[in-house]
């Protein structure tokens, strides 16, 4: 199974120099939890998700219309390739711990997005292209959610 039989497409993204409110919106519209940053001529420059938005609004205590989606995004975005194979998609999820990854073509414009959803829909579907069950889905989940960091103790 390759990323363009399992990615959600077409692709709702947000400008890098958006205001965080309309990338916010975008996701309520959707109803989704992240979104693919594009520069000027398309190109994917980053992802935000809700939790970037709100932590950004958090610390810099300012209203979403006065911050931009470049202050909030992740800046370095891990991307794959509509002919690559969903087992190659899912080993980078785990390695860099990310529950969506964004399907760029060959101009590195979004066309689509895998997620967690995506693959966890799919590894149960009875007549299903993946070649592995949810176990490999229940991995490469746990691989995700391991924490990165020591979490504090709270007394």
């Amino acid at each position: 199974m390759l990323a363009k039989d399992l990615m959600t497409s077409p692709t709702v993204t947000v400008h890098v120099n958006d205001p965080l409110n309309v990338a916010a919106q975008k996701m309520w519209d959707a109803d989704i939890g992240a979104l693919p940053v594009v520069n000027d001529e398309g190109q994917l420059t980053g992802m935000i998700t809700d939790r970037d938005i709100c932590m950004a609004v958090y610390t810099q205590g300012r209203a979403l219309d006065s911050l931009l989606v470049n202050s909030a995004m992740a800046k370095h975005p891990i991307s794959a390739r509509p002919e690559q194979q969903i087992g190659e998609v899912e080993q980078l999820m785990a390695k860099y711990q990310l529950r969506r990854i964004p399907v760029v073509d060959a101009t590195g414009k979004p066309v689509g997005i895998v997620s967690m959803n995506d693959l966890a829909i799919e590894s149960v579907q009875p007549d299903t292209q993946m070649k592995h069950g949810p176990s490999k889905i229940a991995h490469t989940l746990a691989a995700i959610c391991r924490p990165r960091i020591e979490t504090r103790k709270v007394a």
